[in-house]
């Protein structure tokens, strides 16, 4: 596997295509490469410590949630004046002090906001902004970003510093149209690669067929429907190895997504 120390890495696609259980095992091969790896849960569902195996009771706080240490950070606690608040918090020591080490990685758990009405334009935003960006472009580990379902994600400035963005895709028409507005709008955005893992194939044409409909996105791999990957998911155990199959292949698009990010980097540079 080349090296790509360092490298920022994506995974989205539509709601329910398997782009979390895709994440925890890539993020799991890229550690046992010898990589420094940082998986980060920037999706509201915040899912990816249970693909991981982590207990429910073990699972670590979303920081979207820590009032404190967000109003802190951003500058709203109690003696605030109106609504102002600080766009650009000190973020830079908050991985080191909130991530939770398992299988030889670490993770990351954001979270995102979700009420009505909440968007970029307040505390809680700022703070998850300044702390993607940060991770994009100030760490040195591996990256794995599981993000949030669908394109909202796009115009936000979370995308600074993706070397790749890795969409997951379904049989269905939905997963397909989903997976090219995402690769057309990245391209926009200046990420250079875009990479497809076809998910839940139950047959080869299927694989064949959505290849044939995908634009703007380089394939990766095509993984077989997994009734076992369904059960680890049922029963919060971890998903890496619960069907050899799926690993094996996932194991190749690794390995084909490290040499396009190796090349677009010699490219750059």
């Amino acid at each position: 596997m080349p090296a790509i120390h360092g490298a920022k890495i994506a995974v989205g696609g539509k709601g329910g295509v398997g782009k979390t259980t895709v994440c925890a095992i890539l993020s799991q091969l890229f550690a046992e490469g010898g990589y420094d790896v940082l998986a980060i849960d920037a999706d509201p569902d915040v899912n990816l410590a249970s693909a991981f195996g982590i207990p429910q009771e073990q699972s670590p706080e979303p920081l979207i949630k820590m009032k404190e240490l967000i109003a802190e950070r951003t500058g709203t606690g109690k003696d605030t004046l109106g609504a102002y608040f600080k766009l650009n918090p000190k973020v830079g020591d908050v991985p080191e002090e909130y991530w939770y080490e398992t299988n030889g990685l670490k993770l990351l758990v954001l979270g995102a906001i979700t009420q009505a009405g909440a968007g970029c334009a307040c505390p809680e935003g700022a703070f998850l902004k300044a702390l993607l960006t940060h991770t994009m472009l100030q760490r040195k580990e591996v990256v794995m970003v599981d993000l949030a379902a669908g394109v909202e994600f796009m115009g936000r400035a979370s995308v600074q510093g993706i070397d790749a963005l890795v969409l997951v895709v379904e049989p269905g028409a939905r997963s397909i149209e989903t997976a090219n507005k995402m690769a057309q709008m990245a391209r926009k955005l200046g990420i250079g690669l875009v990479g497809a893992i076809v998910n839940k194939v139950a047959e080869p044409s299927q694989g064949d067929l959505i290849e044939s409909q995908l634009k703007d996105a380089v394939l990766l791999g095509t993984l077989k429907y997994s009734r076992s990957l369904q059960e680890a998911d049922l029963k919060r155990t971890a998903v890496f190895g619960a069907d050899a199959e799926v690993t094996q292949a996932l194991k190749h698009a690794a390995s084909r997504l490290a040499e396009l990010i190796a090349k677009s980097n010699n490219c750059d540079s």
